[in-house]
């Protein structure tokens, strides 16, 4: 009879472990999934800036600073690895398009140039996807890391090969910061 009850245990606990140890695999895997969720998004973004500093530089050409540091930002950003390195590198090329699309309100036959348009209105599609997939990556890595921290999870997480990520955050000031214009000097990239 003793022998039945530890049987059961042994049963209970490998049961426990395995069902714990899905759960880590099944959030990883949601967190690699929704990591390739942005990276689609961002490179389709990387894809669309040649086209709209190529479609300004035949109307403002002259403002050569701007276009020069739009393309510098997109190529850090490309070769940022990291979510944390990505997202910075994020921050720098939003604030260099803010000043890229500035450029439209001094030119208005900018403005006018449907190609610029629909570059300027997909590239705003991208942007709000972009931010959804943001916002799901983060809700996964929450889940992760809360998974790997809590008792007793946090035991064996670690020894299994479990580690917590970055969360992809794009800062609040790079959001909400005006672009900076100037018709004088190159303008150097919003940080």
């Amino acid at each position: 009879m003793m022998g039945w009850v530890i049987l059961g245990i042994v049963v209970v606990l490998v049961l426990w472990l395995v069902a714990m140890y899905n759960g880590l695999v099944k959030l990883k895997v949601q967190c690699d999934n929704a990591w390739a969720d942005i990276d689609v998004q961002l490179k389709r973004r990387y894809d669309l800036i040649p086209n709209l500093v190529e479609t300004v530089k035949g109307y403002a050409g002259h403002e050569k600073g701007t276009l020069e540091a739009v393309v510098a930002a997109r190529n850090q950003a490309m070769t940022a690895t990291t979510p944390g390195d990505k997202a910075q590198a994020e921050n720098i090329l939003s604030g260099t398009l803010k000043s890229l699309f500035a450029l439209s309100e001094a030119y208005p036959q900018l403005r006018a140039v449907e190609s610029f348009t629909s570059l300027q209105n997909t590239l705003a599609q991208i942007e709000d996807t972009v931010q959804n997939a943001r916002r799901y990556y983060n809700a996964v890595v929450r889940d992760l890391n809360t998974k790997i921290q809590q008792f007793p999870t946090n035991i064996f997480a670690n020894s299994l090969g479990f580690k917590q990520r970055e969360f992809f955050e794009v800062s609040a000031a790079a959001e909400r910061e005006a672009p900076k214009v100037s018709f004088g000097a190159p303008s150097a990239p919003a940080v």
